[in-house]
């Protein structure tokens, strides 16, 4: 936990279900009476949604995605995000840097040295420290389900429309990321039914005194 607010990101390849879940918990700490910022990545300002139409469907090569992603970023710390968290907030926001580095990084196999620098750049947080989500809830699915559920739900993006073994590699990405920071990660099994989903949730954030 931050020392105002908290900040928490949601993680998982596309197609594993984390959106009915995100408003469900943003619905169950307004009810707590927390006053909460709901968020999305890429996105979240004017600017950064305008980089997200550019990053989801033109082409362009992976260092291109990252810089434009990280620009994005910068400007969702710097107007929403820090300014959020500052009033006490809690800030749940639908992908945070973790996609970054299981997206282009595993991947599309960039050079996750360049995504660390960038990383430290874009997210100090003016004390010297990257500033990283206090939880990321991973929604693990196989992403071959996932890939069944988004073709059911909507047209593909330019990332959606990419092979099963891409987001094989994704999984992959993000599995190494949560090896790297165990306690600030919760990893659900969303290869369930959304009710069961929802109490694995809730019983590993109540397990976190939240």
């Amino acid at each position: 936990m931050t020392a105002k607010g908290l900040f928490i990101s949601f993680e998982g390849v596309d197609g594993a279900g984390k959106s009915t879940h995100i408003a469900a918990l943003v619905d169950r700490c307004r009810a707590q009476g927390r006053s909460v910022t709901q968020t999305r990545e890429p996105g979240g300002t004017p600017l950064a949604e305008s980089l997200r139409e550019l990053v989801l469907h033109q082409p362009m090569d992976a260092l291109t995605e990252a810089l434009l992603v990280f620009a994005a970023r910068r400007d969702h710390l710097q107007q929403v995000i820090e300014p959020a968290l500052s009033r006490g907030d809690v800030v749940v926001s639908d992908r945070f840097t973790d996609a970054t580095f299981a997206y282009q990084g595993a991947g599309r196999g960039f050079d996750t040295t360049v995504l660390g620098q960038l990383e430290r750049w874009v997210q100090n947080d003016g004390s010297g420290a990257i500033r990283q989500p206090d939880i990321t809830i991973w929604f693990e699915v196989p992403p071959a389900v996932a890939a069944e559920r988004l073709a059911k739900a909507r047209q593909a993006d330019r990332f959606e429309a990419l092979p099963v073994a891409f987001f094989e590699r994704v999984a992959q990405g993000y599995a190494a990321r949560a090896e790297a920071a165990p306690s600030r990660f919760i990893r659900i099994d969303a290869h369930q039914a959304p009710e069961a989903v929802w109490r694995s949730l809730e019983s590993a954030l109540t397990a976190r005194g939240l």
